[in-house]
């Protein structure tokens, strides 16, 4: 893995979400590509780099949006990895510019959410999808996810409580925050009696489908001091998709396979991260990467969690901080990055009503493309903070 020198991240954005709307997502693309524009001071013709990542994008593609933006790119990528692809963005174009093949590239994940899109989403998802699950009543994730969490609990010992402190503390991350579609209180009580969706899950163990768009832009340290842009720095980064294909179920994933090359590359270990923000359609996917991460043991992040705090002031491991997916809800592909935009604020924005206290150096990982019985993609990124 070679080092990614001279890489800045800058202008995280997130496009509020919403539960419903009758605009497209080139729409949500449009608007967060123009607010990252404005937070960076760029003309839209200096961005000489596009990458896009969106479910509802369709017919059109990330060469459609060039003519929706009136922009004309020398370097495109259209990232079909749902929660895996915020990182996957930052990472791909870090090397296009390090390559001199773009100067500043626009990564941005957005989606539309109207009253049926969910349901053509899960039913056309993938061959999967629509040969061997959807004609069988269990269209869509939760019954993936519900056998992933049944035997999660019942290989390690995790608790229904267990998953609950990572719902609630995210809650909590969510109300400092102030931008999450749930923003009331969620005790463990109101979260071990919420209505079951799909033994073992319930409620508030399952993502909301919303509308949206996150984005950020990737160009080199030297340009953004140019710009005099607050900035983070990319540490390291990897992928790897369909890792551990013979494991019956699905209970460790792929960051596993590059996260010792991470951290050397960083020259970090886990001690060393101020905040990680997970891919959290799931509660037990969150553990996985816990524990995938290296923060924790196989198996042992159930006692992780319950002795260790993750609100964003709570002294432990923040995590998720502005709320993740499970209090902001899902906007699509930007579910994947939502992470990632969260990580950059953290580490180039003073003044945030969840700013982790003295964050030097972060964590956003991703995980994506659910078949038959596991996700297929996972991503992660190590980020520093670029400006004194």
């Amino acid at each position: 893995m070679l080092p990614y020198e001279d890489v800045a991240l800058v202008a995280a954005t997130s496009l509020p979400y919403v539960k419903r709307s009758e605009r497209s997502a080139a729409w949500f693309i449009g608007m967060t590509f123009a607010r990252m524009l404005e937070r960076s001071g760029l003309r839209k013709h200096d961005v000489d780099g596009l990458a896009v990542a969106s479910f509802t994008l369709a017919p059109d593609s990330v060469v459609g949006m060039t003519e929706y933006l009136d922009i004309s790119p020398r370097w495109l990528e259209q990232i079909p990895m749902g929660g895996a692809s915020g990182p996957v963005a930052a990472r791909r174009a870090a090397r296009a510019v390090q390559a001199g093949d773009a100067d500043i590239v626009a990564c941005i994940g957005g989606d539309t959410a109207t009253a049926d899109t969910f349901a053509s989403l899960v039913k056309d998802f993938s061959r999967f999808s629509t040969d061997a699950v959807f004609p069988y009543g269990a269209g869509g994730p939760n019954t993936v996810f519900a056998m992933i969490t049944r035997n999660y609990m019942e290989q390690y010992g995790a608790r229904r409580d267990d998953f609950g402190l990572i719902c609630t503390a995210q809650r909590e991350n969510a109300l400092a925050a102030g931008r999450a579609i749930f923003n009331k209180p969620l005790s463990m009580e109101d979260y071990l009696n919420a209505r079951p969706i799909s033994e073992p899950l319930h409620l508030y163990d399952c993502v909301m489908p919303v509308a949206g768009a996150d984005g950020f832009l990737v160009m080199s340290v030297t340009r953004a001091e140019a710009l005099g842009l607050s900035y983070a720095r990319l540490l390291a980064a990897g992928e790897r998709h369909n890792a551990w294909s013979g494991d019956d179920v699905h209970f460790r994933a792929g960051w596993r396979r590059y996260r010792d090359e991470m951290y050397d590359l960083a020259g970090l270990a886990p001690g060393d991260i101020d905040f990680l923000q997970t891919y959290d359609d799931y509660p037990v996917i969150s553990m996985i990467q816990m524990e995938d991460l290296g923060f924790c043991e196989k198996g042992e992040a159930p006692e992780f969690v319950r002795g260790c705090p993750l609100t964003w002031n709570g002294g432990g491991l923040p995590h998720n901080t502005c709320g993740g997916q499970l209090s902001a809800g899902q906007a699509g592909a930007a579910g994947g990055f939502l992470g990632t935009v969260e990580a950059i604020r953290q580490l180039t924005e003073t003044g945030l009503p969840n700013q982790v206290a003295g964050a030097r150096t972060g964590i956003a990982s991703g995980y994506g493309m659910v078949n038959y019985d596991r996700c297929l993609c996972t991503s992660a990124i190590i980020l520093g903070r670029g400006n004194p």
